[in-house]
């Protein structure tokens, strides 16, 4: 799972100027209790093969990680269960007071699990922090535009390099957890089981590898009301282990990651207690072309292996329909989302088109093409999907395939240097907006970009990162999309859902399913 962010913005359209009059108000805190005024809910035991890298925010910039982070700190902003909008959380209210400068007022009286104060200083000291260890595994990539963060009083000012309409969602992703400094330092990671919050848990135990075990903040001021006590993540390897574990009912929750095949068996399995639910989720895979090398240095090549694709046949049999097929590198839900590829290259191959393309750029064929894959980080379909792929790209004679896979440490490392010509990626969200899919892969110098240079598309989607009339923005977002979908600099795949299997007394867990992917645990309950 790749799972970072672009370090390069560039300026963006003078429609920015609409940013001076957004702002948001927060609303009244809550008590941590349910309409009857009693502390609701008991411990939830929740299973997943995620890996946790580090558990101060500084440290990590990885699923495993991020998903118990949003639920021990506080952020300045939250996004609900479902919205596409970021609101105040540990702010009372934010507002861009110029167009480059945004400013939160903080909620008087919050504190840290600990007791010390959760204020303006704290608030710059996080992002200051961030921004000065600057760890490799960290998410300082995704706070490049700010600039400086600076306490005045009650308030924190946010200095931003461009106009920029996404730093609220970004200050309610793990990036934008808030951390006390008088607990961590402002040059070194701190140790995973030390760290503290100002979120509905805090730490009470964390074995590497093994569990982490959360209860609820008693200090905690936030609006969201807890369904439950307790809450314990078990670390399981394989997802064989999980699905057995929740049959036996040893965890009430086997979230990431269940086997296509165990999803379905455990969707037949309510005589044993389980069930399974979906929601929408904005996961996607896609193959990427390292535009720097043959055989991708050739866009014909490129919109040629396009066409051949039959992503339906993927997302059936080998995802057995756990997974829906992908025709931008925007996944559908998003604001803006469209189907270029669909448009341009159907939704079936289409042989006599990708010929077309090919000899028009008098490509000789078959053209060799080694297409690389990773089981280990990607998960055992992978072999499968590749599998499929590689007979895709060589049906008609085109293209000849050679198939190769390496451990997930050499592989990221290698497609950093332009090691693989075409290759398997795969993108969670930072949050839940498309630009999130569009400046990491596509701005020259963005984090993911592989090599691929087209100033007229930086342009545009430096634009409608400013642009606040959602009409125009929309308009740019299109535009973004359909120059990708010609240029074909990468293959969007597939979309997944969002899945977990559960036991049958569980409630909520498809409440926090939405395009944020923030597994909120506080939704979780049990039913007596």
């Amino acid at each position: 799972m790749l799972h970072r962010r672009s370090t390069t913005f560039i300026a963006v359209s003078a429609a920015a100027a609409a940013l001076l009059t957004l702002s948001a108000c927060g609303g009244s805190i809550g008590n941590n209790k349910d309409g009857s005024g009693k502390s609701g809910g008991t411990t939830i035991t929740v299973g997943t093969t995620d890996k946790v890298i580090a558990l101060d925010p500084a440290g990590a910039y990885d699923q495993g990680s991020w998903t118990p982070i949003q639920n021990i700190y506080q952020h300045l902003m939250t996004v609900a269960p479902g919205a596409k909008t970021a609101t105040p959380d540990a702010a009372q209210s934010c507002a861009y007071t110029n167009l480059t400068t945004y400013t939160c007022t903080m909620k008087p009286g919050l504190t840290f699990s600990n007791g010390d104060p959760l204020d303006a200083k704290a608030v710059a000291f996080t992002f200051n922090r961030i921004d000065k260890i600057n760890d490799p595994k960290g998410p300082s990539s995704l706070l490049t535009n700010i600039k400086k963060a600076t306490a005045q009083g009650n308030k924190v000012v946010l200095t931003l390099g461009t106009p920029d309409q996404t730093i609220p969602l970004l200050l309610a992703g793990g990036e934008g957890a808030l951390v006390d400094p008088k607990v961590f330092s402002d040059t070194k990671v701190l140790d995973s089981a030390k760290v503290i919050g100002s979120g509905p848990y805090k730490i009470d135990k964390y074995d590497v590898g093994s569990q982490l075990v959360l209860s609820k903040n008693p200090k905690y001021k936030g609006a969201d009301k807890l369904a439950n006590d307790k809450v314990i993540i078990v670390y399981k390897q394989k997802t064989s282990d999980l699905k057995l574990s929740l049959e036996n009912a040893d965890i009430d929750v086997a979230y990431r990651t269940l086997a296509p095949t165990d999803l379905t068996s455990l969707a037949k399995e309510s005589s044993k207690g389980v069930k399974v639910v979906y929601g929408p989720g904005a996961e996607i895979r896609y193959v990427d072309f390292d535009v720097t090398t043959q055989p991708g240095k050739q866009k014909a090549v490129r919109q040629a292996a396009a066409y051949l694709v039959n992503r339906q046949q993927i997302a059936s049999d080998v995802y057995d329909g756990s997974v829906e097929p992908l025709y931008s590198i925007v996944p559908t839900g998003l604001l803006g989302a469209t189907e270029p590829f669909k448009d341009l290259y159907g939704t079936t191959p289409n042989l006599a088109k990708a010929k077309a393309v090919l000899k028009a750029a008098k490509i000789s064929t078959p053209v060799n093409m080694t297409l690389w894959w990773n089981p280990d980080h990607y998960g055992e379909l992978s072999g499968d999907e590749y599998a499929a792929l590689e007979k895709q790209f060589e049906a008609g004679g085109l293209f000849k395939v050679t198939r190769r896979s390496v451990d997930w440490n050499t592989y990221d490392e290698d497609s950093k240097k332009h090691a693989y010509p075409v290759y398997e990626l795969g993108w969670f969200p930072d949050y839940p907006d498309a630009d999130d899919y569009l400046s990491p892969f596509f701005i020259k110098g963005g984090f993911s970009n592989t090599g691929y240079d087209n100033p007229a598309l930086d342009k545009v989607i430096n634009a409608q990162r400013g642009e606040m009339d959602q009409t125009k923005r929309v308009s740019e977002l299109t535009q973004a999309q359909k120059t990708v979908a010609q240029d074909v600099p990468l293959i969007p795949i597939w979309q997944g859902k969002q899945n977990a299997g559960i036991r049958s007394n569980i409630t909520g867990v498809k409440d926090t399913f939405d395009a944020s992917f923030n597994f909120r645990f506080w939704l979780v309950g049990k039913k007596k």
